[in-house]
């Protein structure tokens, strides 16, 4: 319930943030969106491109874990992960606050589970991750990135957006380890400590998710 509380907490606070106190919205915002979505990219700073790219990058994160973990779950995952990509952690977050606990996977992988669950998923997108963060940090601008920061609202809140997305992925990341059956104190930490590529590292080592069947949890033993 404490869980819950708190993400319901958060996800109301960063609601608040967007619309009443972060920086107002600035002339030009949808035609810089526009450009950042369709590869315009002339004359925009490549830290604002990366960190767009970026958050394309994290719902697929998100749902390497999400889709699995919603197999337990009493309400629809893929919703929740599916308007990440529009809105990130202003879908992610009720997520995480009505999720229960799930540390275990019944039934098969369908395709797209195969997808998500194959190591070079995780792969290509730490590749896609570092292209990114190079492009970013070696051609960046990061006096005007402070400024956009202060200054608009867009570029502000997807800041902000970015670092909660860092920030509570761990608290899905310890039941899919023990859906793998891969106990490992210090790996979760390990994971857990380092932005964006701990994750990332995670998705492209994780052990194959065991496929268990309905009818073998039903013929095990009763425990009395």
């Amino acid at each position: 319930m404490v869980r819950k509380i708190a993400f319901g907490v958060l996800w109301l606070g960063f609601i608040t943030y967007a619309f009443f106190f972060a920086p107002p919205e600035q002339p030009g915002t949808f035609e810089l969106i526009k450009n950042l979505s369709i590869g315009q990219w002339q004359g925009v700073n490549p830290l604002v491109i990366a960190l767009f790219n970026l958050m394309g990058i994290w719902p697929l994160i998100y749902s390497a874990v999400i889709f699995i973990d919603g197999r337990g779950q009493k309400i629809p995952a893929w919703l929740f992960a599916i308007a990440s990509f529009a809105v990130g952690a202003f879908a992610l977050l009720p997520y995480l606050a009505l999720r229960e606990p799930n540390n275990n996977f019944v039934g098969k992988k369908n395709a797209l589970l195969k997808l998500l669950d194959s190591r070079v998923t995780g792969v290509v997108l730490t590749v896609a991750t570092v292209i990114l963060v190079a492009y970013g940090l070696t051609g960046g601008d990061w006096g005007s990135f402070v400024q956009q920061w202060q200054t608009n609202r867009f570029i502000n809140v997807m800041s902000i957006d970015f670092c909660l997305l860092c920030l509570v992925f761990p608290t899905l990341l310890g039941d899919d380890m023990a859906r793998r059956s891969w106990k490992n104190p210090q790996l979760f930490w390990l994971i857990a400590l380092i932005p964006l590529f701990g994750p990332l590292i995670y998705l492209s080592v994780r052990p194959p998710l065991p496929q268990v069947s309905v009818e073998s949890i039903s013929k095990q033993p009763a425990v009395n």
